[in-house]
């Protein structure tokens, strides 16, 4: 049987949705108040999970410490605290949405865990709203 285990963060980012080459008019009607010029912000919560077998020796899917290393210092320290159209390079051509904000935290963590553990980035944008890269395609 395999265990899943999860690791919470937190981050403060601005962006601004909207596609350059469409009009403002179009931005807008798509993207509504998301596309403000003057950008916005969200707190987003951050679930990092890992699956596998349990460890016999140490009784560790993954060392929990080495995990919130690992996005302290790959994730939390890029994107906290700044604009995600503006401050980072994964952003310059690809719209930051929740949808791809998670995908590009999974592309940035799974070169560094091990591949024969799952990982799954859940992203909450608020309360309500939040993305799981990849979906189980169940």
């Amino acid at each position: 049987m395999k265990t899943a285990v999860s690791r919470r963060e937190n981050f403060n980012s601005a962006h601004r949705l909207f596609v350059p080459g469409w009009s403002y008019e179009k931005n807008d009607v798509v993207f509504g108040k998301c596309n403000n010029p003057n950008y916005h912000g969200h707190n987003y919560e951050l679930i990092v999970t890992l699956i596998g077998e349990t460890d016999p020796v140490t009784g560790y899917v993954f060392d929990m410490k080495v995990l919130s290393d690992l996005i302290r210092d790959n994730v939390i320290s890029v994107f906290d605290h700044k604009n995600l159209n503006l401050d980072t390079p994964h952003f310059k051509d690809l719209n930051p949405t929740a949808e791809n904000i998670a995908r590009v935290i999974w592309e940035i963590l799974r070169p560094k865990i091990d591949p024969a553990l799952v990982l799954k980035i859940k992203l909450y944008e608020t309360e309500r709203n939040s993305v799981e890269y990849p979906a189980d395609p169940s």
